[in-house]
């Protein structure tokens, strides 16, 4: 407010919010840009770095985006950190207004790409911590090209119909933690695409959405691979999917591989342990080979609930990269009070324990 931001809810403060980062970002110490309480209206926004030391941002508002979906254009992003280090959020809600685009995209209209409504680019030791987003266009939380996050105790929210609202997505991103945090929404409640390394998910609500996915991979020939990814101590509720790794069935050098899905809570969830090699939402585009990413090293452990499909296991893996090292340990999923069952292609592996639906490995 010291930069003439108003509380209003209808005040353009964007160039405010952008000369207090400037301040800020120049600052021989660490600096605190502080958002009271009251309604702020922004437009795109791109906070850059590099700065001179850590900046804190402490929300104890509401940040509200423009109603007009054009407003935040083709850019991509609402609200943008770019080559920074040393940034901590905490607090505050975020509202994207998304319906009206999500509309447009329903009815097939002439519609910008959509905005993720916070982003972070190029950048590393970032704390976000105790933000509320609702209603983003596309991806609520993206990072991309980014190294030491931890998101903690954030809501996300927005109908189960959006579009494309992925919770939390990531790419080329490394040691990546995500806890105690509650996600409902249109889309994945976390994505894990290409090049992401050491992430650990652990206390995660998630329903409704299409669970926590690894991919999609395999949409380039030369891509990075995922690994090291841990799942842990969560809970999915009527969700698409429960633990999903999905790839296109084309040619690429892509694999995802050391992954563990362990202690987790099925609550009537579709499909929740998948593997699917041959992803092809709205069958277009896809070559259909028979190689693609590698996937091995996937272990499940302690995954029990309800399955509200009849197939509650399912690995649809291609003949020429067969998924192998696929471990099941302590399973018991069940569906409409009987036992499920599982399907098998070209996958390879072994279980201990109680596996319920038996496994067909």
């Amino acid at each position: 407010m010291s930069y003439g931001a108003k509380p209003d809810g209808k005040t353009d403060s964007t160039q405010a919010f952008l000369e207090a980062w400037s301040w800020a970002c120049k600052s021989a110490n660490p600096a605190m840009i502080y958002i009271p309480e009251g309604t702020f209206f922004i437009g795109a926004a791109v906070f850059e770095g590099p700065c001179t030391s850590r900046i804190g941002f402490k929300i104890d508002g509401t940040i509200m985006a423009p109603s007009n979906y054009w407003k935040l254009g083709d850019s991509g992003h609402w609200i943008l950190f770019s080559k920074v280090s040393g940034i901590s959020i905490q607090g505050g809600i975020i509202d994207a207004k998304g319906s009206d685009f999500w509309e447009c995209r329903r009815g097939g209209q002439n519609c910008p790409a959509g905005a993720r409504s916070i982003a972070f680019s190029w950048s590393r030791n970032i704390v976000l911590n105790g933000l509320r987003s609702i209603n983003s266009q596309i991806f609520h939380v993206a990072l991309n090209h980014c190294n030491n996050v931890s998101i903690k105790n954030v809501q996300i929210t927005a109908p189960e119909d959006s579009p494309n609202t992925d919770g939390i997505h990531m790419q080329a991103s490394t040691g990546v933690t995500i806890s105690s945090s509650n996600i409902a929404t249109g889309d994945d409640c976390v994505s894990i695409g290409q090049g992401s390394k050491n992430v650990w998910i652990e206390r995660v609500s998630c329903g409704p959405g299409h669970g926590i996915s690894i991919g999609s991979l395999g949409d380039d020939k030369n891509e990075d691979g995922v690994e090291d990814i841990t799942v842990t101590n969560s809970v999915f509720t009527e969700t698409q999917n429960g633990v999903r790794i999905k790839s296109f069935p084309r040619e690429s050098n892509g694999y995802a591989k050391n992954i563990i899905f362990k202690n987790l809570t099925m609550n009537n969830v579709h499909n929740p342990i998948i593997i699917d090699q041959n992803y092809c939402p709205d069958h277009k585009g896809c070559q259909q080979q028979n190689s693609g990413v590698t996937i091995s090293g996937v272990t499940y452990s302690n995954i029990k609930g309800t399955s509200a499909t009849a197939v509650a296991m399912k690995f649809d893996c291609l003949s020429g990269s067969p998924c192998s090292g696929i471990k099941l340990e302590d399973i018991n999923l069940s569906y409409k009070g009987k036992s499920s069952s599982s399907y098998c292609k070209n996958a390879h592996g072994g279980g201990s324990g109680t596996v319920i639906p038996r496994s067909c490995l």
